[in-house]
């Protein structure tokens, strides 16, 4: 997005639900809701899971930084989201919404790997308990938290500066409730077919490898599991996987429809609302799942309580 766009000077304006005013209201309202069961949900789970040393294991060290991804993700888009459906102005500055739509790609990048780090991580918690603590020890746990960190701003990073360059012609009104970098992408006035090219290759890898770690690892404990003679004890371990498999299909799910569908299916309301899921409701979810079926940490908030 060059300066001769004049974007940089103008900014954009954010068409949002605004078609539907009535719509949009109730929306505004329930956004507000689900943001403030986000934030004080994963916030809950990183204060218990700091406060409580039987919470220090790998298993809530990863759930620490997705619920702090989470945090980020929603802080990055409501408050903003929010903004222009209570005002009458639905603007946003040219630097705020470079800053918004590569923040919202890192963190959703970084997302994708970090679940399928706790795929791996349940894999051997479940196939190799034995040797679980000598494998995922804190080193390890650190770096790996350092590779999905970075692979999701790398990625953020090579798709962005596809984008910025990227000449408008004069076009500021972005046809979403964020600055979500496809509905940028559509506002060039040059042919974009090589740019969204190269930003498939990014969206592939950033998918489609960490879904592939998660379904092999899920095959592995699946097999694994089938061996263990006792109902009790086939229950406890699919007890360990069953949080995580609900929030990777939930994120995965809406994420790969959304961004991996062919361009002739793609349609603009239904990309809006595919967002709402997983950018509002995902986010929301993943306490109540983490929280409501895991016995420690329930255990944890009583204490705390």
């Amino acid at each position: 997005m060059v300066e001769v766009n004049g974007s940089w000077k103008e900014g954009f304006i954010l068409v949002g639900f605004s078609d539907h005013p009535q719509a949009e209201v109730i929306l505004s309202l329930l956004v507000s809701g689900f943001y403030t069961v986000t934030l004080t949900g994963n916030a809950a789970i990183i204060l218990v899971s700091l406060l409580d040393s039987r919470l220090h294991t790998p298993m809530y060290f990863f759930l620490r930084n997705l619920s702090f991804l989470d945090i980020c993700f929603t802080t990055c888009i409501v408050p903003q989201m929010l903004v222009n459906m209570w005002g009458s102005s639905k603007k946003i500055g040219y630097f705020s919404c470079v800053a918004q739509y590569f923040v919202a790609l890192a963190i959703g990048s970084t997302e994708c790997v970090l679940l399928a780090v706790m795929a791996v991580d349940r894999y051997f918690a479940v196939c190799w308990p034995l040797r679980y603590a000598t494998i995922m020890h804190q080193q390890i746990c650190h770096l790996l938290a350092a590779a999905f960190w970075f692979s999701g701003f790398t990625n953020s990073l090579f798709q962005s500066s596809l984008v910025v360059v990227l000449p408008l012609g004069g076009h500021r009104h972005v046809d979403h409730f964020f600055c979500e970098i496809l509905a940028i992408v559509k506002l060039s006035c040059v042919d974009t077919g090589p740019t969204e090219s190269k930003m498939l290759v990014g969206r592939l890898i950033i998918l489609i490898i960490p879904v592939c770690i998660i379904l092999t690892s899920y095959a592995r404990i699946a097999r694994a599991v089938m061996k263990i003679r006792s109902a009790e004890g086939r229950q406890k371990a699919f007890g360990t996987c069953a949080s995580h498999l609900m929030v990777v299909s939930l994120f995965f799910g809406t994420i790969m429809f959304m961004y991996l569908q062919p361009k002739s299916n793609y349609s603009q309301t239904q990309g809006k609302i595919l967002a709402l899921i997983y950018t509002i409701v995902a986010p929301t979810m993943n306490p109540l799942i983490y929280t409501l079926r895991n016995k420690d940490v329930k255990r944890a908030i009583r204490k705390l309580i």
